[in-house]
């Protein structure tokens, strides 16, 4: 069964205009909500690590931690460009120590790259011992030393990536170390990082956020607009979550079961088959009690936007 040109771009119509009702409501006139501010450098005080916690987390390193860039030795390289091109070398030829030294001394001059490179290393244990702290740290240095970063640029996309790291780690704090969990801080560095940096992961962990009513109030327009921006932008977990939300509606988002299935179905397109199973079985449960007639509509949907992208790829 196929539905006419004319039935879709009535369907999108009414459909877009809905969406557009909850979504402008949502997001009001100006846009994207300024962040809250981003606390400045500010070490514990002596004795902080050892009282309880008050909820006032810093980003800063503790003064007892090790520093992150001097975890091996440094190699004299001429400048943090010298050392990048050292890492590569050695990374190719399989020569890790002398890889993360590179790294290591690159970071150190403030190389952005190279501290975002091991904060990721140290964080997934990839040729270093694992430390989340130390991870912690990487990120909580380009978070505090370029917060104004220009978006939509290389260095934007990872401050901004930075920022979401951040967030993850005071949503659970770190084990024997002086982050403790933070959800108040884990709010702002996530809407720092979504609406800022306009960071889809940043965007959806926001919108779990306002779901769920951690460090915030819970309020499902922000979760859906927030949902939104990071579906439009590809992001697989959002459009998975945002097509569930308009499927199934919630408080002051309307039930739109067409959108919604175009929704989980995009998502399903674009998920990785072993990470993210939760997704298909999402899509598949909803494909399976959807009606004959919402599967073909949003089928159709689906076509419509495939090919005006690819007329827009030609262009």
């Amino acid at each position: 069964m196929r539905i006419s040109e004319t039935t879709i771009a009535a369907l999108l119509l009414v459909l877009g205009g809905q969406q557009a009702a909850w979504a402008q409501d949502a997001m009001g006139a100006r846009g994207p909500v300024p962040p809250r501010p981003i606390p400045g450098v500010a070490l514990p005080e002596p004795g902080a690590l050892d009282a309880p916690s008050t909820g006032a987390a810093t980003i800063a390193p503790s003064p007892d931690a090790p520093a992150a860039h001097t975890a091996l030795p440094l190699v004299p390289f001429s400048n943090a460009r010298d050392a990048i091109r050292a890492w590569m070398r050695d990374s190719t030829a399989g020569n890790q120590a002398g890889a993360v030294r590179a790294l290591e001394y690159a970071a150190a001059q403030g190389h952005l790259t190279a501290q975002f490179k091991l904060g990721r290393m140290y964080a997934g244990g990839e040729g270093v011992p694992a430390s989340d702290l130390k991870a912690f740290e990487y990120f909580s240095k380009i978070a505090d030393e370029n917060a104004d970063a220009t978006p939509g640029t290389a260095n934007g996309r990872i401050v901004g990536s930075a920022f979401v790291a951040l967030g993850g780690y005071f949503m659970d704090g770190i084990k024997g170390s002086y982050v403790r969990p933070n959800l108040d801080r884990a709010f702002d560095m996530f809407h720092y990082a979504a609406s800022y940096f306009g960071d889809p992961e940043g965007q959806y962990n926001l919108g779990r956020l306002y779901m769920n009513g951690q460090g915030t109030r819970r309020d499902a327009r922000q979760a859906a607009r927030w949902m939104k921006l990071s579906a439009e932008k590809g992001y697989a977990p959002a459009r998975a979550v945002f097509g569930d939300m308009l499927l199934r509606g919630a408080e002051g988002v309307p039930r739109q079961p067409v959108l919604g299935l175009m929704w989980l179905s995009l998502a399903r397109e674009s998920a990785d088959p072993d990470r993210d199973t939760w997704i298909i079985e999402r899509h598949d449960t909803a494909f399976s009690t959807a009606s004959a007639s919402d599967r073909t509509a949003a089928l159709a949907l689906i076509e419509r936007q495939q090919v005006a992208g690819a007329r827009a790829a030609q262009r």
